[in-house]
């Protein structure tokens, strides 16, 4: 059975919206957007660019998709954006039409958590989801989440949408911590799932 690995950028109070631009995420007013920008460092994108080499599959919500198509219009050539490009995709969404806007894509529409289960049973690498709030919170109350490989942010912004849903317990085991120059911390765990 394939890991489905959630991993997102976290602030200190479990705040993952709007990590990376002003206008990324505004939902809710919030007023946070890209919070992550002054504690970047390239270790930073060697971590994400080794954790994404160790998956073959994206499943994102519909906003986290459509933000993450950018990386279609990517020159051929460039590591990262062909790394992107050549991953499957699968963005969950009742409202997308059509997922021609980055390649190797698939709309899944209905029965998600079924769908998901479907896709975990399949041969390959790790499923990675990022960012895909709603989705997340999904996942977690139907116990699909195999790990969370967060990086934690030196900062609490008091408001905005949270990595974990409030009404679910979720027990797990440390597996890894690595901290950055910039006080960002990799922290990675795998869910004690029963």
């Amino acid at each position: 059975m394939r890991k489905l690995i959630v991993s997102e950028f976290v602030s200190l109070d479990g705040v993952m919206q709007a990590p990376g631009g002003v206008d990324e995420d505004t939902d809710g007013g919030f007023k946070h957007g890209g919070w992550t920008l002054p504690y970047w460092h390239d270790d930073i994108g060697v971590h994400f660019f080794e954790s994404m080499n160790e998956s073959d599959t994206f499943l994102l919500g519909r906003k986290t998709w459509q933000g993450h198509s950018v990386f279609e219009s990517m020159e051929e050539g460039d590591p990262f954006g062909d790394l992107m490009k050549a991953k499957q995709k699968y963005v969950v969404s009742t409202t997308l039409q059509s997922a021609a806007a980055w390649r190797n894509s698939t709309i899944i529409s209905q029965n998600v958590i079924e769908e998901v289960r479907k896709l975990k049973q399949q041969e390959g690498q790790n499923i990675y989801v990022d960012g895909s709030s709603v989705l997340v919170h999904a996942l977690a109350r139907h116990n699909l989440v195999d790990e969370y490989s967060l990086l934690v942010y030196p900062l609490v912004l008091g408001s905005g949408k949270r990595v974990f849903p409030a009404d679910v317990r979720i027990d797990m085991q440390l597996v890894e911590t690595k901290p950055f120059p910039t006080g960002v911390v990799l922290m990675r765990y795998a869910v004690n799932n029963v």
